[in-house]
């Protein structure tokens, strides 16, 4: 990383300007390559030969590999020979294909012990492969999970009923199972004191057809869910005083319970229905939802949502549809909208 002046006619060699910039800059510029790119930029000059190892970004993609067994060897030796007094801040784990269950319990347990802040794991194994520590971490305040389960796809890997992550304010969970408690609901979350948000990803419960969401400090909420037949519809509970934003994509079929005290603190409403052709069928469930919804401030809907007659809202501030084909958006169903709120603002967006 030297280079030599246009200007200097003795040849002196002047060090780049990259290398000279301190660790922490480095270091932030190296956290969006995978582990790999950044053990490769420690040939480029005696500046750079260790600075990986204070790195406290961990991306670990085994899609970076030829082989699965190099995968292997060089998550072993990154975490042997990186510098054990630095934390680690972040965490990307990526394995395609069945993950081995000990090296996945020796990056969790070593990022736990370095004092992880961020977990993302994408993997394909079962819920024990996973050590406890995982979920009793007190420095992880963001932990995003997608799990496939290792035999049959359809299955869902069950989520644990007992999380001790008091400084958790984000949970993204994909492809995950519920198990429910002897009152015949789920209830995963209520013990998270400091949870944000909550990105709930095509999950189920087992045994039961309730979900509970229950927590006090939630205010972003996404749901979703496959497309059910409206015989097989789940019914979500909300108790979450303090949710503000709600986006739903999926199937219109299921149902969702909660006080008027849970409902009203709820502003931004984003509803992307997939299912072209029910409307008939959904159009109950919809004009439920909305009806609870009666404060929402801002809304956006996809264009098939549209399709069914909706109810008016008083306290809109801001209407956002997204359609390819504006020529879907039934004739007068915009001023039926806005006819409590004439001052809001449409958007349409294609």
């Amino acid at each position: 990383m030297k280079r030599k002046r246009d200007n200097d006619d003795e040849g002196e060699i002047e060090e780049d300007r990259l290398s000279v910039l301190p660790d922490c800059i480095l270091h932030n510029i190296l956290s969006f390559l995978s582990a790999k790119g950044v053990v490769q930029t420690s040939i480029l000059s005696p500046r750079w030969k260790y600075l990986w190892k204070r790195l406290p970004t961990l991306r670990l993609h085994s899609s970076h590999f030829r082989h699965l067994k190099q995968f292997t060897k060089f998550v072993s030796q990154i975490l042997s020979l990186r510098d054990g007094s630095t934390s680690i801040h972040t965490l990307n784990f990526h394995r395609h294909g069945l993950v081995e269950p000990q090296l996945l319990k020796r990056v969790i347990n070593y990022a736990v012990s370095h004092n992880v802040q961020e977990i993302f794991i994408e993997v394909k194994c079962e819920i024990q492969h996973f050590p406890p520590c995982l979920f009793s971490s007190h420095t992880l305040t963001s932990l995003k999970l997608a799990v496939v389960h290792p035999k049959i796809y359809a299955m869902r890997v069950l989520f644990p009923n007992s999380l001790d992550l008091p400084s958790l304010t984000t949970l993204c969970l994909h492809l995950f199972a519920f198990s429910v408690g002897d009152d015949g609901r789920a209830e995963p979350f209520s013990t998270l004191r400091k949870l944000n948000t909550l990105i709930i990803d095509k999950c189920e419960v087992v045994g039961a057809q309730n979900l509970w969401i229950s927590n006090t400090t939630l205010v972003n909420l996404t749901i979703v869910i496959r497309n059910y037949p409206p015989d097989a519809c789940i019914e979500i509970e909300l108790s979450t005083p303090n949710l503000c934003t709600f986006h739903y994509i999926g199937s219109p079929f299921h149902k969702f319970y909660g006080s008027k005290s849970n409902f009203s603190s709820i502003k931004h409403v984003d509803i992307d229905v997939r299912l072209m052709a029910c409307s008939a069928k959904y159009s109950k469930f919809l004009l439920d939802w909305l009806v609870d919804l009666a404060n929402v401030e801002t809304l956006t809907l996809s264009s098939p949502t549209l399709q069914v007659e909706l109810p008016s809202l008083s306290n809109m501030k801001s209407l956002k549809v997204i359609t390819k084909q504006p020529s879907s958006i039934p004739e007068g169903m915009l001023g039926f909208l806005l006819q409590n709120a004439p001052s809001a603002k449409v958007e349409i967006i294609d």
